[in-house]
């Protein structure tokens, strides 16, 4: 039941927002089904690449993606996730959650601070423009390797206002961009999870995946009569209590366990 309501609500939220909806895979894997912190990341990448994928057809049917776009800020995002995901074997699942709340804080500040785009975005790019959407590609894939995001509330606002888009590009490219990814930053967790015995709950996946795309499109077609940016508020302040109530969890968890560690070495050293 859980399963099926998490998905709903995170398709739903995908559709209405175009981002963030992904945001909530991890606490909802992470709190309400109970699984490992790190097994967490890796189905939220599968799920998360998953639902973008399927929400990726239409733009491409249309001939709303960038190609362009994606590989300029896709395949530096790959080689990112890839490379996050590498250096989140060598952290604890209480850090990766510490850091994943900081991401929710800081999603739900541009939610609040960001205006609703225009439907379209100036022309022509600029060999800067070029290079800075390498460097953000980059910067969002790791992120997303680490914390297990897929970054949409960041690479929307990268392809209007670096990539030089309209909105409605910008959208279908970014599920495109974040189904890449996500599904590099996958691979790269399985060969970990499998190495280290930790179990992934494919049932999960599957379930998500499926009423996420179904949530998708429900959210697609209600989305264009609702308020934009007052949905963003209100999503925003629901990442701020939800950051604020992960943050201070788990940052007492790392905290006793410093002391802890220092207690055992004090005692270590005393003997």
């Amino acid at each position: 039941m859980i399963e099926a309501i998490g998905g709903i609500v995170i398709g739903l939220c995908l559709g209405l927002l175009g981002s963030g909806g992904s945001i909530l895979t991890v606490p909802v894997l992470v709190y309400l089904l109970q699984h490992d912190p790190k097994a967490a990341i890796a189905e939220s990448l599968a799920i998360v690449g998953g639902i973008a994928l399927v929400g990726a057809i239409e733009p491409a049917v249309r001939k709303r993606i960038d190609w362009t776009s994606v590989v300029f800020f896709g395949i530096p995002g790959i080689g990112g996730t890839v490379l996050g995901a590498w250096v989140a074997q060598y952290m604890s699942g209480v850090v990766q959650l510490v850091l994943f709340s900081i991401v929710m804080l800081l999603a739900s500040g541009l939610m609040l601070r960001g205006k609703t785009q225009a439907e379209e975005a100036p022309t022509g790019r600029s060999v800067r423009d070029y290079i800075l959407i390498v460097i953000e590609g980059l910067g969002v894939g790791a992120l997303t390797g680490i914390v297990g995001v897929g970054g949409g509330f960041l690479i929307v606002p990268a392809l209007v206002l670096l990539g030089r888009l309209p909105m409605r590009l910008a959208v279908g490219t970014s599920l495109l961009i974040i189904a890449l990814k996500s599904g590099a930053g996958f691979l790269e967790y399985h060969g970990q999870m499998v190495e280290a015995n930790i179990p992934i709950a494919w049932k999960t996946i599957g379930i998500f995946i499926g009423l996420g795309a179904v949530g998708t499109l429900i959210g697609g077609s209600i989305g264009g009569r609702l308020p934009q940016q007052r949905l963003k508020q209100v999503f925003a302040v629901f990442l701020i209590v939800m950051g604020g109530v992960i943050l201070v969890k788990e940052g007492r968890t790392l905290v006793t366990a410093d002391e802890i560690v220092d207690h055992a070495e004090a005692d270590t050293a005393t003997d």
